[in-house]
């Protein structure tokens, strides 16, 4: 059932690298609270789901919802000090894609960013 639903969807695809590049930019261009941190983890969401969605045909409630449960997962691994604790920490790349430490400002990010999602594509199919 998996493989009837893989598909490329050029749309997701474009937005991914969009996201991508945004993302990259704020890391590049932004050391603030606002931007960076919250902003960045809103997006962060978006741009796992378009890749997602860029090649997995699923719904879109399921897949937004596992994107949050997933990026709420690797917040909670945050908490337990996941990094320190393996010795991960002189990896930059891998500190910087899992994070470090825990906060509920990202969980509230993850949040707004799946709102966006499900608000965003319930408009686009609605219309």
């Amino acid at each position: 059932m998996l493989a009837n639903r893989l598909t490329f969807n050029r749309k997701y695809f474009l937005l991914t690298i969009l996201l991508f590049l945004i993302e990259v930019w704020i890391a590049i261009w932004f050391d603030d609270r606002l931007i960076r941190a919250f902003v960045g983890d809103v997006l962060v969401v978006i741009l796992i789901y378009c890749f997602i969605r860029s090649f997995w045909k699923a719904p879109v409630k399921a897949v937004a919802l596992s994107v949050f449960i997933f990026a709420c997962a690797i917040e909670g691994l945050q908490s337990l000090n996941l990094i320190d604790k393996l010795g991960l920490r002189q990896y930059k790349l891998l500190v910087i894609v899992l994070g470090s430490t825990f906060d509920w400002a990202d969980i509230i990010a993850y949040a707004l960013g799946t709102a966006i999602i499900l608000i965003t594509e319930n408009r686009l199919n609605h219309n």
